[in-house]
């Protein structure tokens, strides 16, 4: 917390029972800023303290926590409620006088553009926080991205480009995102919605729903190019959360073939993420190397075809071995006691395979190799692989809550840098939040940013 000297008008014990302030003093009690409050103390040396650094700090971090959509409606806020102006460290003597005016939240927040990567500190520090808290943080991860909107409207193709002026937004494109499904009769369906603004980039836990890593895009940028730099930045910045994590969750937009190779062969982390139907029109099935019948189809579901009827049976899934980096399959006959005409039976001179006997002695051994995106450490026909992929939605619950809790819906922010310190104070606000519950042996309300005690 920003700690300030200041004249009490009322006791501690008081604020602590004011409702909505509790929170704010929770987030401030947790929030590692130290370093940056000196270090913009500093910078302004023994100029004017009109408006003291850390006051105006804890104010903007009351402004995200409250979800003010803009500077206006802080300072509204604080010509109002007296109580909030003490809780954030302004002098109690000046009442209103001591609400800084618009153009000082503007040079401030020029200042923490400039220091934008000790802002970015803080985050880290509330992650590492956490890894230390609680011994099972980071141990399944879920990627997703949010659109986020822009007020402003977009730049004509042919009109010049224009130096920067608070009011137009210069960085944001437009982003696209294609919704394709199957109707009940057979038909297929397809919606494509469009945005102009940016891209959030979030990876979270999704056992306690918090952020471990982000970046802000123009809306354009693809999920899948991100993603590997919110790796290489996790395991830059927290090691220790990387060395635990045993499944990585996302949706068809993570879908590839470099990405997947490299969670499992690099990071030892198996990639739970949804797959796209790449395959030629018409191919339901291909052979699986070195089998006469052992069939595989593009979400790696495995069958064995009856060398004697042409008959297909899903194929039991025995495993992933990891010292031999193969799924495991199982013969159905001996697994679920179907009798097999093929066995025991003479080679079939005419089949869809062209005859022989059957692969399938008693199991089939299948090389992640085979198509790195189809196999995967945790087989995708299997039932664990289901109960895995559903911790994606964690990272959309997040998404929600940003929108909810922190007024991403309505906004007034334009410009990357500004986009990327608002998104980043909102996620700080976030894990600062969840600090404050477990070391105040409130856990059950770690995720919460309403209730209060």
């Amino acid at each position: 917390m920003a700690i300030i000297p200041q004249k009490q008008l009322f006791q501690w014990e008081e604020v602590e029972q004011l409702g909505d302030l509790e929170r704010l003093s929770l987030v401030l009690n947790y929030l590692p800023d130290e370093q940056l409050m000196k270090t913009l103390e500093r910078e302004r040396g023994n100029g004017r303290d009109d408006y003291p650094v850390r006051a105006v700090w804890n104010s903007i971090v009351a402004g995200v926590v409250f979800q003010h959509q803009s500077i206006e409606s802080l300072r509204r806020e604080l010509l109002r409620n007296g109580q909030l102006r003490n809780l954030c460290g302004f002098d109690p003597a000046k009442g209103q006088a001591a609400v800084p005016p618009s153009w000082a939240y503007t040079r401030f927040l020029k200042l923490l553009f400039a220091r934008v990567e000790m802002v970015n500190a803080m985050f880290d520090r509330l992650v590492d926080e956490l890894c230390k808290l609680l011994p099972d943080f980071g141990k399944v991860l879920a990627a997703d991205s949010k659109g986020i909107r822009s007020h402003a409207r977009p730049r004509r193709k042919d009109s010049p480009r224009k130096k920067p002026d608070g009011r137009r937004d210069l960085d944001a494109n437009i982003g696209k995102k294609t919704y394709k499904g199957t109707r009940e009769d057979g038909s297929k369906w397809e919606r494509v919605t469009e945005w102009f603004g940016y891209k959030l980039h979030l990876v979270v836990d999704a056992i306690y729903e918090l952020p471990v890593a982000f970046s802000v895009t123009p809306a354009a940028a693809s999920d899948i190019t991100e993603a590997p730099k919110l790796l290489d930045e996790i395991k830059q910045s927290h090691p220790q959360l990387l060395e635990r994590t045993e499944t990585w969750a996302g949706d068809k937009a993570y879908d590839d073939t470099k990405f997947i190779t490299r969670l499992w062969d690099d990071e030892q982390i198996k990639p739970i993420i949804d797959i796209r139907n790449m395959w030629k029109d018409g191919e339901a099935t291909k052979l699986v190397s070195g089998t006469r019948n052992v069939v595989y189809d593009h979400r790696g579901t495995i069958s064995c075809v009856c060398m004697a009827t042409g008959t297909q049976r899903e194929m039991a899934y025995g495993g992933f071995e990891k010292g031999r980096n193969t799924l495991k399959y199982l013969c159905p006959a001996q697994h679920y006691g179907i009798e097999c005409p093929a066995k025991g039976q003479p080679p079939a001179r005419h089949s869809r395979f062209g005859g022989g006997t059957c692969s399938v002695k008693s199991c089939v051994r299948i090389k992640l190799d085979e198509d790195r995106r189809v196999f995967t450490p945790m087989a995708r026909s299997s039932y664990a692989w289901e109960r895995a992929y559903k911790h994606r939605t964690a990272a959309e619950r997040v998404n929600s809550r940003l929108d909810v809790s922190f007024g991403f819906e309505q906004h007034f922010i334009r410009g990357q840098k500004k986009m990327a310190l608002r998104c980043g104070l909102a996620l700080i606000v976030m894990l600062a939040v969840a600090v404050g519950r477990i070391k105040e042996k409130q856990e059950e309300h770690m995720r919460s940013l309403v209730w209060a005690a």
